[in-house]
């Protein structure tokens, strides 16, 4: 029996390699601007590119300055935001944004751009502390446009992202600010996003991901990791999505 069950684990693992094997393979031949194509289509398509807007709620652990004994977790953590529908820099504020963190009734904070101006829970908040919180927390609406004219692709070395092979592939906006994306080898779903932020080297990973609006919907991640100098900063679970609901400007005030 030992023989047999030998042959059958081996001709299982064959199996798995030649099927990694082959897609190996076929990689090289792909191009950058196929695969943001493909990550494109994976994500949803048009319900995707052109979803409007997206009100995301959740809860969330934040570490500050990646400190275990500074985390706490917001049980409340919604996300209200208007995609821009054109962009010329990746790393400032784009569309509308707003972002509410609670414990029980408690605002941890509040942030918000109002497609003009950045805020917080006290008001507006002063330019060059602006700069940098737009910095940081603007960069992944660099893919979207990446097919865009007066954008840049370049495809980079493959590497894994949680143990998925990913592809990489490095967009350029017009304005010279480059983001770097890895897109999983397989589903085409995208796996992280970084770029050089003034809070230093940024990186998210995107993972348990679900459909809003049907199999050929929105591609949601569940979860959203921040890293900053590879430190873990944030850890987020967004529970529910709702896609093209009409924001009123007024939300994206704060401080009033």
């Amino acid at each position: 029996m030992r023989p047999v069950f030998f042959l059958t684990a081996l001709l299982a693992a064959s199996s798995g390699c030649l099927s990694s094997v082959a897609a190996a393979q076929d990689a090289p031949g792909l191009g950058a601007r196929e695969i943001v194509e493909r990550a494109h289509a994976a994500a949803g398509g048009d319900a995707w590119l052109h979803a409007g807007s997206n009100i995301m709620r959740g809860h969330a652990t934040l570490c500050r300055e990646g400190r275990p004994e500074a985390c706490v977790t917001a049980d409340r953590y919604e996300m209200y935001r208007v995609y821009p529908t054109e962009l010329a820099k990746a790393h400032a504020g784009s569309g509308k944004f707003r972002l509410d963190a609670f414990v029980g009734d408690h605002v941890l904070f509040q942030t918000a751009f109002d497609g003009e101006r950045s805020y917080d829970q006290n008001g507006v908040v002063p330019g060059p502390r602006a700069q940098s919180d737009e910095g940081s927390g603007f960069g992944f609406s660099a893919i979207r446009f990446a097919l865009e004219e007066g954008f840049r692709l370049e495809r980079l070395t493959d590497d894994q992202v949680e143990g998925r092979p990913c592809f990489f592939v490095r967009v350029t906006d017009p304005s010279g600010q480059t983001t770097l994306f890895g897109i999983d080898h397989e589903d085409y779903s995208i796996r992280s996003a970084a770029w050089q932020s003034p809070r230093g080297w940024h990186q998210r990973l995107y993972s348990e991901f679900y459909r809003v609006g049907g199999e050929s919907g929105f591609l949601q991640p569940g979860r959203v990791r921040h890293y900053y100098d590879g430190v873990k900063s944030v850890d987020i679970r967004w529970t529910s999505a709702e896609l093209g609901t009409k924001i009123p400007d007024e939300v994206f005030v704060l401080g009033r």
